[in-house]
């Protein structure tokens, strides 16, 4: 209030530029773009340098269709030309927190301007956030080698690379650091173990598309977060298949994307696991014949399931959800769970159903469950299955019966399918976890629609999941639009 009336009282000037400079500083931090912080140095003499003093993040990201090989050398050379000359501009600038920047594709005769963009950050700069992420690459063995001036670094905390071949020759110094993401890399042997050692305050490791790691050892007791990839196989001319995991101390994993080529992840000692997400893309197609490759993919899904039985939270992927019907198909016992929340991200189809009835009666003191309609891969795994009609006949004869007596919250996100009425793949899953979950408190069904306006189906499918009779007497169910 008195840094108001003073400005009142004044009476001259505006009343931006005579706010006191702690405050104009963090106005001008709030600015999205460094070039409009730069711009306020017209607004008044306060202003003329204090843009130097303004904490910015500079973005340069290559210019339109990242991702086409086509891309000739005279656009990367401009964009490499006009990256070194903001660069040169910007070192009069006291803080720069975030320096972020996306060539195209790299080239062994831009070494040098790569160079100079890692010193400018770790060591004229000394941001905090640093990004390095080479669209696309060609030839994995000619692709840019991170300095070896930037393995011992104290002021970065989150750093990202991409296409950037590791390989330090001495020790890893990055006290700071708290995010890690590599990708699109082949690691030579040891050198995982070598950066880990180096980052003793590393909260999250990312790994999309690595290569070349046999076994990661994490045991930090700091590192809480590993999400992996697209885990790639190929090091030199050497395939390897298997990754282990020992990672005591981590609580949140995630297994994302394609393996294939009968790749796996053994997770060894995860015991701190809290949160698991399996959202992974199974095929092992170099084995001959489809029921030999059916089996050991649901095996494969067996021992992840093991794994991870003790999480408090899990997600699952189509891939997983389909394997969880062929598994009851063949009267495979699940084991038991102390999940509280699942989460199954997929479009559900007919066939699905049993498979997680059957997987539900495991989960004793599951609490809240949730299905995303939002991902609609391609299903192929069922429809691989040699019988299809004992699929079919199993779905019609099922008779599930168990009491999910946690479970007090069901939601149903992001649904585009048909409304309730005749459809094969909800109306008999609802009826079900309302019959069994008898301390329901709320169901909820979220339907993405396009516009403003409800449409007659929905409102119908309000009405008739109201119809359907609940075990649950506090039970309340909701249709948010």
């Amino acid at each position: 209030m008195e840094i108001q009336r003073n400005i009142m009282v004044k009476g001259d000037g505006d009343r931006l530029t005579n706010l006191p400079e702690p405050i104009l500083l963090h106005i001008l931090s709030m600015l999205p773009d460094g070039k409009q912080v730069v711009q306020t140095s017209t607004l008044s003499k306060q202003c003329r340098f204090l843009w130097k003093s303004v904490p910015l993040s500079l973005d340069f990201p290559f210019p339109k269709y990242p991702y086409d090989s086509n891309i000739n050398s005279k656009k990367i050379l401009a964009f490499v030309a006009s990256t070194n000359r903001e660069l040169h501009y910007w070192r009069s600038c006291e803080k720069i927190k975030a320096f972020r920047v996306f060539p195209h594709k790299y080239r062994v005769y831009l070494a040098k301007d790569v160079d100079f963009w890692v010193h400018f950050a770790t060591k004229i700069a000394n941001v905090e956030e640093f990004t390095l992420k080479f669209y696309w690459m060609r030839y994995p063995d000619y692709a840019y080698k991170f300095p070896q001036f930037a393995y011992r670094n104290t002021s970065l905390r989150n750093l990202v690379l991409g296409n950037c071949q590791l390989n330090p020759t001495g020790s890893v110094n990055w006290s700071s650091l708290v995010n890690l993401s590599i990708g699109d890399v082949a690691l030579p042997e040891g050198v995982m173990e070598k950066v880990l050692s180096g980052c003793p305050n590393l909260e999250c490791l990312e790994l999309d598309k690595v290569g070349g790691i046999r076994r990661l050892e994490i045991n930090s007791v700091k590192l809480k977060k590993l999400i992996i990839t697209n885990y790639q196989t190929e090091v030199a001319e050497e395939v390897v298949y298997c990754l282990e995991i020992f990672a005591p101390y981590v609580r949140h994993l995630e297994l994302l994307g394609l393996c294939c080529d009968e790749i796996r992840f053994q997770l060894r000692n995860m015991a701190s696991l809290v949160t698991a997400v399996l959202s992974l893309s199974v095929d092992f197609y170099e084995l001959e014949g489809e029921k030999d490759r059916l089996e050991k993919e649901c095996r494969y899904f067996q021992e992840l399931l093991h794994s991870v039985a003790h999480v408090e939270n899990l997600e699952l992927g189509p891939w997983c959800i389909e394997c969880l019907s062929i598994l009851e198909l063949k009267g495979w016992l699940f084991p038991t769970s102390s999940c509280k929340f699942l989460k199954l991200n997929a479009a559900l189809e007919q066939l699905d159903y049993p498979g997680i009835c059957s997987f539900l009666q495991s989960l004793s003191d599951l609490e809240t469950l949730v299905f995303d309609w939002n991902n609609h891969k391609p299903r192929d795994l069922l429809s691989r299955y040699p019988n299809e009609d004992e699929l079919s006949k199993r779905f019609r004869t099922h008779n599930f019966n168990c009491s999910l007596l946690h479970l007090k919250t069901i939601k149903i996100i992001n649904f585009d399918g048909p409304p309730l009425s005749g459809n094969k793949s909800v109306v008999p899953l609802v009826k079900f976890l309302l019959k069994n979950a008898t301390v329901l408190e709320k169901f909820v069904i979220a339907v993405k629609f396009e516009g403003s306006d409800v449409s007659q189906d929905h409102v119908k499918m309000a009405q008739e999941l109201q119809s359907f009779p609940r075990s649950s007497p506090h039970a309340s169910v909701v249709f948010p639009y």
